[in-house]
This record gives structure tokens, C-alpha cells and sequence, in this order.
């Protein structure tokens, strides 16, 4: 498969609520500088050097985000036109139907990488090892393709794939895929470890245009008849303005993944980290000799576990006495502190919020 039959989709449209308050509507974490001076968006887009050209990028996102989005994308590299607002939020399906259409109307059959923007991957170099690789089993076979994550542990918020035989050399890292297993309870969680061949749903889909539309005519028809449409019509932009509020509210795994007729799995190889909440980053914040994470110098007594993180690193002086598992974050116009162990409650303090907050 040559670079110019690949394309790749980047969803950038998340709110990123778990991250209040340095996460805002407009400026939701896929826009943030969380790890050093780059985004977790402009990340995924540099990630993809080598195998997919920045004029091959889609970025969907929302008309709120779209301003910083733009921005990201110049720095990439990626062109204005790349970057595609949808109208209101029809959750997954709806906007990787729009990509594919978009994708679909310049290649009928061009290989589609599909990527959240809000991912953590380091290891840039294994991660395009991978996904050339799944590239190459999209291109090659009528088949969807995943990428699946080794497990480190039992984890009951991620959604696992449970895989069967190997396809071509083993080594490859290219398996069957059984079926999908929604994020299961502790208990299950264990046992899918215990069991072994299972991995993490990492979130990423590799398939051909021509494959997705003929999966989704099958099990998602009013998606299929937006990409007919798309294509047909020959200005995306139009279609999804007259069409896109009409469509369900369903996610890609609903619409397509968990229907269709083949699947297949490639494990990743690079470290991933989908960065789920303050819980996530703080893992790569200093460490104090209490076990408290900052981004900044904290003075503490008898403080243990806490998480600290300052916008843009300001120097105010922070200081913790007697108190264990909370996290503080501080931006220039609100302050959170909360349970660490209520850490993926954060968002429901939104709708509670002065507007200017939100």
C-alpha cells in the first residue's frame, strides 16, 4: 500500500471533562500541553510521519474546538481544509461515517487509519511499525482491523477484545478477532487475565473505504446512504451540514465493530496510555518522598498521595499539611480540590459551574 492510498482520521471533538478545570469546552485536553510543550492532538498527528503525508489527514472536531484545532493543524502541517467542524455531536459513527465519505470521494480504495487525538504513545517508531502492519492486513483482506493493547492489569474501565488464531506469520502480530467484550467488572476483568488472549480495545481502526461502506450498508444503513451521498454529491461540506443532525447518535463500536463479519487484531507493541483522567497524568509528574505528584515544588507535612498540577508551571507556592489522596489543580481562574479517589466524578461538578467556567 503507497502513501498516497492512505488516509488517516483524527477525532478531536472529546470534552475532556475529567480534566476541570484546566480542561475547558473550548479547550478540552486533546489541546492541552499536559506532557511538555506539545499537544496530545499535534502528538497523533507527528506520530503518523512516514506513513500517512499531512495533506492525507482528516481532524474532526466540534465549531467550539475548532479555532484550536486549526492552530494545532497549521503546525502540522495539515491544511485548513483538513479541519472539519461537525454541526452538533452524533457521537463516533456519524463522524467516522463523514470521514469516510471524505476519504471515499478521493479513493474509493484507500486504506483509512482511524485515531482518537487523546491518546499518550511515546514510542513513536514502533507505533508506525504497527500500524504499517495493520495497513498492510486492511489492504490485503476484506477484514477490519484493530490495534489491541497487552493488558498490564485488570483494568474494568477499558473494553477488551478477546482474539483467536493467527493470521500468516505469528510473528506479525496479526490475529482473529473472537469478539468484543464491553468494560467488564473487576471479577471478569480478572479472569480475562487469568485466561489470557485478550486485549485492551486501544480505540484504533484500520480499514479499506470500500470495506467500512460495505460493512455499514449491511448493519448501519442510514450511515451508508450519508457516505453514498457524500461522494455522489462531491462537496462533503454540504452533506454534512444538510444531513448530519438526521443521523442516530451511535458509537463505532455499536454501528460497525461488534457486527462485522470479519475482524482482525494487531497487538500493539508501543507503550499506550489513553490518559482517562488527573489519575493518568500524574504518573508522569515528579514525586516527592511522600509519594506526591506535582508539576510544581509543593511544600508538605504529613501530606501523602496527593496530586498537584499548576497551570503553566506558576511558581505560587503550594502547601499541603495533613492531608493524603487529593487532587489540587490550580488554573488562573478556578481551583479544584478533590477525593483522588472520586477522581472520574470531576465532570459532574460541570453543570453546577458559572457558564465562564465551563
Amino acid at each position: 500500500m503507497e502513501p498516497k492510498d492512505t488516509y488517516a482520521v483524527i477525532l478531536a471533538g472529546g470534552s475532556g471533562q475529567r480534566f476541570w478545570p484546566l480542561s475547558r469546552n473550548h479547550k478540552p485536553k486533546q489541546l492541552l500541553e499536559l506532557f511538555g510543550e506539545t499537544t496530545l492532538l499535534e502528538e497523533t498527528v507527528l506520530r503518523l510521519e512516514g506513513v500517512v503525508p499531512p495533506e492525507k489527514v482528516l481532524i474532526v472536531t466540534n465549531a467550539l474546538q475548532k479555532p484550536g484545532v486549526l492552530e494545532i493543524a497549521a503546525r502540522c502541517g495539515v491544511p485548513e481544509e483538513n479541519v472539519v467542524a461537525e454541526p452538533e455531536r452524533r457521537d463516533t459513527a456519524p463522524a467516522i461515517a463523514f470521514a469516510t465519505g471524505w476519504v471515499a470521494a478521493r479513493n474509493p480504495d484507500a486504506v483509512m487509519i482511524v485515531l482518537s487525538s487523546d491518546q499518550r504513545i511515546a514510542d513513536h517508531a514502533s507505533f508506525r511499525g504497527v500500524i504499517s502492519t495493520a495497513v498492510d492486513a486492511a489492504a490485503g483482506d476484506t477484514a477490519i482491523v484493530t490495534i489491541g493493547v497487552k493488558p498490564t492489569w485488570a483494568c474494568p474501565g477499558y473494553g477488551y477484545i478477546e482474539l483467536g488464531a493467527a493470521i500468516g506469520e505469528p510473528a506479525a502480530g496479526v490475529r482473529e478477532v473472537v469478539r468484543f467484550r464491553e468494560k467488564p467488572s473487576p471479577d471478569v476483568a480478572e479472569g480475562f487475565l487469568r485466561q489470557g488472549g485478550f486485549v485492551w480495545n486501544a480505540g484504533m481502526f484500520i480499514w479499506s473505504a470500500a470495506t467500512a461502506r460495505n460493512e455499514l450498508a449491511q448493519h448501519c444503513p442510514e450511515l451508508a446512504l450519508f457516505i453514498d451521498n457524500i461522494v455522489a454529491n462531491g462537496d462533503p461540506l454540504a452533506v454534512l451540514a444538510s444531513e448530519f443532525g438526521a443521523l442516530p447518535k451511535i458509537s463505532i463500536d455499536f454501528a460497525l465493530m461488534e457486527k462485522a463479519a470479519r475482524v482482525l487484531n494487531v497487538e500493539a507493541t508501543f507503550d499506550w496510555d489513553d490518559v482517562g483522567s488527573w489519575i493518568s497524568v500524574a504518573k508522569y509528574l515528579n514525586k516527592d518522598s511522600g509519594d506526591n505528584l506535582s508539576n510544581v515544588d509543593v511544600t508538605t507535612i504529613e501530606s501523602t498521595g496527593n496530586i498537584v498540577f499548576s497551570q503553566d508551571g506558576d511558581p505560587t507556592n503550594i502547601s499541603l499539611l495533613g492531608v493524603d489522596d487529593l487532587i489540587v489543580v490550580r488554573t488562573k481562574d478556578a481551583l479544584l480540590v478533590a477525593d483522588k479517589n472520586k477522581a472520574d466524578h470531576i465532570k459532574k461538578l460541570i453543570d453546577l459551574l458559572p457558564e465562564n467556567l465551563h
